[in-house]
């Protein structure tokens, strides 16, 4: 899914733009997110305001590498090696901002099942992208340091979204199984085992997001479940 820098450096930041605006509609709208969030309520629901508290840092640094991708030039050699990891990305970057933008307009009309399609094709690009086009990080580097860290944190707050979104599209009101408690375990587990510390840490922020958002046994057995992911990752990453 290879494309120009010219391309690339009008893509990024306009897709970006529109899914900031997307945010926004979402945000000041009547029904708002919110409210959209409070009325549909699930066994993977989070707290909502998680959400929000992940995005604003995380929009801080996408700024950063899209200030990197417009900078940068492909005529000076070195600087073109820096471009090349950015632009390798921009693809899964820009399809992520549109399917989150048009997941908002179907989020604020109640159209659950069609905003879900938005976010399965999202958080399966991110995902992808991570686990089997992404360079490992290259700390000299900060072109590498910003991709890094934004397909990263992408792809952690997507499977959050993936959880959410289609817990209350299809199982609204539903409580926690015991196979609904077995496969998080095991879901959350297996990401935790296979991430570095940045997708590895957003494994275990999800997990937080979703024990405050819900209640009674379920909510501890998610507390222990992020705390077990903590464990996870840090092992796997100290000992590397």
């Amino acid at each position: 899914m290879g494309i120009s820098y010219s391309t690339a450096k009008w893509l990024a930041p306009t897709t970006f733009i529109l899914d900031f605006a997307a945010q926004q509609y979402g945000i000041f709208s009547t029904p708002n997110m919110l409210d959209i969030h409070n009325a549909n309520l699930s066994f993977w629901s989070p707290q909502p305001y998680f959400i929000s508290a992940f995005f604003f840092p995380q929009q801080l640094i996408q700024i950063a590498w899209l200030y990197r991708l417009y900078k940068l030039s492909p005529n000076v050699p070195h600087e073109r090696k820096e471009l090349d990891q950015i632009t390798d990305y921009v693809p899964y970057y820009a399809l992520g901002n549109l399917c989150i933008g048009t997941w908002m307009l179907f989020w604020n009309a109640s159209a659950l099942k069609s905003a879900n399609v938005f976010v399965v094709i999202n958080s399966c690009a991110q995902l992808y992208y991570v686990f089997a086009r992404l360079r490992p990080m290259d700390t000299s580097s900060t072109s590498s340091i910003l991709t890094n860290v934004v397909a990263r944190t992408f792809a952690g707050i997507g499977v959050l979204d993936f959880l959410h979104n289609g817990s209350v599209a299809y199982f609204k009101d539903a409580p926690a199984t015991m196979t609904v408690r077995v496969v998080t375990g095991l879901g959350f587990g297996a990401l935790s085992a296979a991430s570095d510390w940045v997708l590895g840490g957003c494994m275990v922020y999800d997990l937080v997001a979703l024990a405050t958002g819900q209640s009674g046994s379920w909510r501890t057995l998610l507390g222990a479940y992020a705390v077990g992911a903590a464990g996870i990752v840090g092992a796997k990453n100290l000992a590397r």
